[in-house]
């Protein structure tokens, strides 16, 4: 995990070195010809390139911050960003439950966490579209959904790409016990994050903006 140096002990999230490095050193590379090329005109351009690609290696930086978090009680939102539906399920792997979807945008921090201690009784990614997050068709795109068995019984985590969002990146494997508020994948760019809960008293409402770890959506003893 790569260190940024800011307040809250700033990190990297796992997964997104590789997109930095590559933005941050494709911009020197035409720095350096911006430099050395005689013709101005061409090298103005080169130069305008590499304030471009020196932009969006700061946009990444900021887009894969990973802050450590104070960890909640009870059960805990699973991403960063606004509740958009909560809804009655019949799931045909947990059951008679309450599906929590929450949005992300560029603005949240996109690695998600644990929403209750358990462990990891299935994992499987999914191929599909690139359909905007917040449509009911994004149900189709590509996704990573985890079984979890936990002490309230069987909760699931699907993690779905969006318009932006072109990979899911698991932290976590089948057979994994994970604690709490532990982190459990990353959505590059985007999207949406769904967590299926035996029927609890859920405490937040479509609207609520919540914090992976730290915000409580459900009690357990309920």
């Amino acid at each position: 995990m790569v260190k940024f140096g800011v307040k809250n002990n700033m990190k990297i999230a796992r997964g997104s070195k590789s997109w930095i490095l590559s933005t941050f050193f494709n911009g020197l590379i035409f720095l350096v010809l911006s430099l050395i090329l005689r013709e101005v005109e061409l090298g103005a351009v080169l130069f305008l390139i590499c304030i471009c690609f020196f932009l969006l290696t700061v946009f990444f930086l900021v887009f894969f911050r990973d802050p450590d978090r104070k960890i909640g009680k009870n059960i805990v939102a699973v991403a960063d960003g606004k509740i958009r539906e909560i809804t009655e399920e019949n799931d045909k792997d947990v059951g008679k439950c309450t599906k929590i979807s929450t949005f992300m945008n560029v603005q949240n921090v996109h690695v998600n966490r644990m929403p209750i201690d358990g462990k990891i009784i299935d994992l499987k990614h999914f191929s599909g579209f690139h359909i905007p997050a917040f449509k009911k068709e994004s149900e189709k795109n590509e996704r990573v959904s985890m079984l979890i068995e936990t002490k309230i019984g069987m909760i699931k985590v699907v993690q779905i790409a969006g318009t932006l969002a072109r990979r899911v990146v698991p932290y976590v494997k089948k057979g994994d016990t994970v604690k709490k508020g532990e982190r459990i994948g990353i959505i590059r760019l985007g999207s949406r994050v769904d967590v299926y809960l035996p029927s609890k008293k859920i405490t937040v409402k479509v609207g609520s903006r919540v914090k992976a770890g730290e915000d409580n959506i459900a009690e357990i003893n309920a």
